[in-house]
């Protein structure tokens, strides 16, 4: 049905708190990267209106620090902008803060805790080779 893969990759060693954080504020970025994957408003048999949700599934899956990287590297090597979440980022407290602290690493530094990303899906299975499916 869809051309396209929308993954999220989890660091598999964080507290399940963390994992959930993580992957709203990825899921934003694939949204605002995507605009299309939001479709039309919900609505209720009493008339209530919802907000509009993703048209496609996204697939979670988790990998270790070391695949998480090669993940990332990936990533860059075949040009596909993804939102990436850093583990620095946890102790930061709103936005400015965060894009701070995520100035302050390289890819061959950066702690990835997760990373999202959307694009054909022989390119997103190539990327993500390594993970599994979220436990």
């Amino acid at each position: 049905m869809f051309d396209t893969k929308f993954a999220i990759v989890l660091r598999e060693d964080l507290p399940v708190w963390q994992k959930l954080n993580v992957t709203a504020f990825l899921t934003s970025g694939i949204a605002a990267q995507f605009p299309d994957i939001i479709g039309e408003p919900y609505r209720d048999r009493a008339g209530n209106l919802y907000n509009p949700l993703s048209i496609q599934p996204v697939i979670v899956l988790s990998a270790d620090q070391v695949t998480l990287g090669a993940i990332h590297r990936r990533t860059l090597e075949r040009g596909v902008t993804t939102s990436l979440y850093v583990e620095e980022m946890f102790a930061t407290g709103f936005d400015a803060a965060n894009r701070a602290v995520f100035a302050e690493f390289a890819p061959d530094d950066a702690k990835v805790v997760g990373i999202a990303l959307r694009a054909e899906k022989k390119v997103v299975d190539k990327i993500t080779k390594g993970a599994r499916m979220h436990a």
